[in-house]
């Protein structure tokens, strides 16, 4: 890259300013300095069906040498300023100086793009040679631009957040040969079982309701106009059972809702959007991949770890890559990452990953520059706040797995419980005319949303003691007690109706005296947590009711961590059957569509979750020596 070059992008990279979100904010004061780096082409590019792809294209102008292309599509549009360049360069700032020709593309049926649109359209029917999905589109993209746009080296990088993420997943399972480097980062893998719209068969209903509206109620972006302020009350009151939803609001006209509806269960529509089964027909990974992810991704943590472990199968040469840091959906592609929430890391993790992560690791992998910047996995432990890398995740070495058993007078103890079944166990009243919200009222939309992405770190304290949720604590630590790897809540448990829902929470409680941090003085952090509908407990594709009464076990993924509950501290787990609006309101009792459940379909059940010598409720940690 030539001097001049560097002396124009030194104030671009002081100037750019990171966005609130991954996806385009829609006001900025714009960037008048990239007018003087980069020329600027755009384009409608075509596909092997006709479609035409609106494409933005970016070549710096003072450059000699062949460059790679740094491909970005997605369905949230460019968001041109008024120099009409799109606002996405804030989320490349730290890779402008190392010279790439950068393409931004709208996906078909979203913004300037021809087609139509499909959420998270499934992969095509390779025996039909005329089918398209994402694969062929990326496909092709990359195929006219090494002919049409000069002076490329010849290889192409393709990244993404969310549902750019997933595209990028996408572009892996027919990979054009000259894409030769990937970041998916926080990409879903299974919407029904542990991504935006289902967790473990449990409807996320704020998110795919204001979702739909978002995507599907016009080719940009709508939000939806709510009457209240808060919106528990109007999930609760407004909306009702999930039925109002198209006989109030959308009245059949947004397809995904309607999807929502229509497959209540993890049927073909969602096993064949599932990225798993494909990702499982690969031979071997031929693209390098950076996967990505957050401790506190409020929307995408299942996915990015479970195609990391997908592809490990299959990753013969080393190539497949995990970062994990102490961030939210997309935290880290702006800001400095030094905090979240009410945590203060002690250093910059958003500008660490993105400086000596990212960038010289697409340098090494497109331009044969430098070293990969480390080996396999690299996580931020929290709680200790420090980067550790390991040669595998999770790793295995000086890990034990120990069981934190619920006893009596609410305590946590890795010493099993001794109490008769008749005697060991704690019980709640669910009413589903009383849920329990999920974060604290009054909760605002989640797009545009204020705490929407920092819920997960609200302290607990607002529903801790609620006669509805149970909580199990252990004594002061002490010692540092460190967790690396997959946490799984063993929970035996009864109610008196015939489905219900459980949420396991798993919290680090800070000292009541925290001189350093006071507003920290007796937080409850959550570090893990999870749903769990109880009619998928055998079967995500045929729902069963419970027997109601009868003790039934449940195996609840936590979810991978790195974390360190700190001499002092407490380790909680607090459990309920409600967690509003964030997921619908379980009825329970059983209903063989609860999208199609009346109001008189909910009932009030008691809840009993024991702790005795037979049926021993319990977390399993995978504790670290440190």
């Amino acid at each position: 890259m030539s001097r001049l070059t560097l002396l124009l992008i030194a104030p671009i990279v002081v100037a750019l300013v990171g966005l609130s979100r991954f996806r385009p904010a829609g006001a900025s004061s714009g960037q008048p300095e990239l007018v003087l780096i980069f020329t600027k082409r755009d384009v409608m590019i075509p596909m092997r069906d006709g479609v035409h792809l609106h494409t933005e294209i970016y070549t710096p102008r003072h450059e000699d040498e062949p460059l790679p292309f740094l491909i970005t599509r997605t369905p949230y549009g460019l968001d041109d300023d008024q120099h009409n360049f799109t606002r996405l360069f804030s989320l490349y700032g730290e890779m402008i100086p190392e010279g790439y020709i950068f393409v931004f593309q709208d996906i078909r049926g979203r913004y300037g793009s021809e087609g139509q649109f499909v959420m998270n359209r499934p992969p095509r029917d390779v025996r039909d040679p005329k089918a398209i999905d994402e694969a062929t589109d990326t496909y092709d993209t990359v195929d006219w631009l090494l002919k049409n746009i000069p002076n490329n080296n010849g290889r192409a990088g393709q990244l993404g957040i969310s549902y750019g993420g997933w595209l990028t997943t996408m572009a892996l399972l027919d990979p054009h040969p000259a894409l030769k480097a990937v970041s998916e980062q926080a990409s879903p893998a299974d919407m029904f079982l542990g991504d935006d719209f289902h967790h473990n068969g449990a409807f996320r209903l704020s998110y795919g309701f204001e979702y739909a509206a978002l995507m599907e109620t016009s080719k940009t972006n709508f939000h939806f106009g709510f009457s209240k302020c808060d919106l528990f009350d109007w999930y609760l009151n407004d909306l009702g059972p999930l039925r109002n939803a198209n006989r109030l609001y959308f009245h059949g006209a947004l397809p995904t809702w309607n999807d929502f509806v229509n497959h209540p269960n993890y049927d073909v529509f969602w096993q064949t959007q599932a990225v798993a089964p494909y990702l499982a027909r690969l031979k071997s990974v031929t693209v390098p991949n950076l996967n990505v992810a957050g401790w506190w991704d409020q929307e995408d943590f299942y996915g990015p770890v479970l195609i990391y472990e997908m592809l490990e199968k299959k990753d013969e040469r080393h190539i497949n890559n995990l970062v994990i840091g102490p961030w939210n959906h997309g935290g880290w592609a702006h800001g400095t990452g030094r905090a979240l929430g009410p945590l203060d890391f002690g250093t910059d993790t958003s500008q660490y990953f993105r400086e000596k992560v990212q960038a010289p690791w697409f340098a090494y992998w497109l331009k044969g520059k430098g070293t990969v910047p480390f080996k396999e996995a690299l996580t931020f432990e929290t709680g200790i706040n420090r980067w550790r890398v390991d040669e595998r995740w999770p790793p295995h070495e000086h890990v034990a797995e120990r069981k934190l058993y619920f006893r009596s007078g609410q305590r946590l103890s890795f010493d099993p419980p001794q109490e008769t079944n008749s005697q060991g166990y704690d019980s709640y009243i669910s009413d589903p005319a009383h849920p329990v919200p999920y974060r604290r009222r009054p909760i605002g939309p989640t797009y545009p949303g204020g705490e929407w992405p920092s819920w997960l770190l609200q302290d607990q304290r607002f529903v801790y003691l609620r006669p509805d949720v149970l909580a199990w604590q252990t004594e002061p630590l002490k010692d540092n007690l460190a967790i690396a790897g997959d946490i799984v809540s063993h929970l035996f448990a009864s109610t008196t109706g015939s489905d219900s829902d459980w949420i396991v929470k798993l919290i680090d409680v800070y000292p009541e005296s925290e001189p350093q941090d006071p507003k920290m003085c007796g937080y409850q952090l959550m570090i893990a947590d999870e749903v769990f509908r109880g009619r998928f407990r055998t079967s995500f594709q045929r729902p069963e009711p419970i027997t109601p009464r009868a003790v039934v076990s449940y195996r609840i993924d936590l979810h991978t961590n790195h974390h360190v509950f700190l001499k002092g501290h407490r380790i909680m787990v607090q459990v309920q059957s409600s967690w509003f609006p964030l997921i619908d309101r379980n009825p329970q009792q059983f209903v063989r569509n609860i999208f199609q459940a009346t109001s008189g379909d909910y009932k009030t059940v008691i809840q009993r979750v024991y702790r005795s010598r037979d049926f021993a409720s319990y977390i399993e940690l995978p504790v670290a020596d440190e």
